[in-house]
């Protein structure tokens, strides 16, 4: 390896920025949750006006289809507004920038596969 004669002083931006995978298994957690407070408050009698009666188990599927969606989007938004509200805690500071290329023609000390 080698490295370049002279490191280059350059600014970065740093800023703290939140992880989305985090804040939408959350979001997945608590639309998990819901579906689980709707469907053990729900009437599981039959109606007269309704003549199917659905089990729990599928009552929770079937809330299942909308309250996870919903809380991955809730969570992305609110990991969205923590990052617009990151970037005014944003510093520049300086760095220094140093450039390595890796090349293979340094040495043979390679063994022969002939031998």
């Amino acid at each position: 390896m080698s490295r370049s004669s002279e490191p280059q002083t350059v600014e970065a931006t740093i800023r703290p920025v939140p992880r989305y995978g985090v804040f939408i298994g959350l979001g997945v957690v608590l639309g998990i949750i819901a579906a689980g407070i709707l469907t053990a408050f729900g009437s599981y009698e039959p109606s007269p006006t309704l003549s199917v009666v659905y089990p729990p188990g599928q009552v929770f599927g079937f809330a299942l289809l909308w309250t996870v969606p919903i809380g991955i989007a809730l969570g992305g938004g609110v990991a969205l507004i923590l990052e617009r509200l990151a970037r005014k805690r944003a510093r520049i500071v300086r760095v220094e920038h140093e450039r390595i290329v890796e090349s293979d023609a340094e040495g043979d000390d390679r063994p022969d596969s002939d031998a």
